[in-house]
């Protein structure tokens, strides 16, 4: 029988990997006549090192990412897909990707880009990649290359100067 995928999360931090991981999640929710969810997760954590915390700055911030949203359901919507929505989440992006958001859409594949941070800040915080793919509750696809199906690194990559 052909698996097919009704309820799709896609992961949005404003990396390059997640633009990728929303490219082909729009491609697969139209290939199975699915409904694409995405998520962008406010790390709270994030503010509680912040001295000056007031909630000016996760207004601005929130603000922000539901203008970067709104901008993804216009694309997907151009790209032919009707059933689209978005919510910005706040709280640990782990736990809300791989378990809160499977549970509350019943989702049944979550499509995630394979980095979003640097490596200092995944030695020191973990992998959201990673922590998804052990801990959720359906399949996971996680996203390593373009439309194209180049390596995403490679695409991004400036070629460097010959020295003579």
């Amino acid at each position: 029988m052909l698996q097919q995928y009704k309820h799709i999360l896609v992961a949005i931090d404003g990396s390059y990997e997640s633009e990728l991981a929303f490219q082909k999640a729009i491609a697969v929710a139209k290939r199975n006549d699915g409904e694409l969810f995405m998520v962008h997760t406010v790390d709270t954590r994030a503010f509680q090192n912040v001295s000056s915390f007031d909630s000016a700055m996760v207004e601005q911030v929130t603000e922000t990412a539901k203008q970067t949203m709104d901008g993804y359901i216009k694309q997907a919507k151009d790209a032919g897909l009707d059933k689209v929505s978005y919510t910005i989440e706040y709280g640990a992006p782990k736990t809300i990707i791989a378990r809160d958001m499977p549970k509350a859409h019943d989702i049944d594949l979550i499509m995630i880009g394979a980095t979003g941070l640097n490596a200092v800040e995944r030695l020191l915080i973990g992998s959201v990649t990673e922590y998804v793919t052990r801990n959720a509750p359906c399949d996971v696809l996680v996203v390593r290359t373009d439309l194209e199906n180049k390596p995403a690194l490679a695409s991004t990559k400036k070629p460097k100067p010959k020295v003579e």
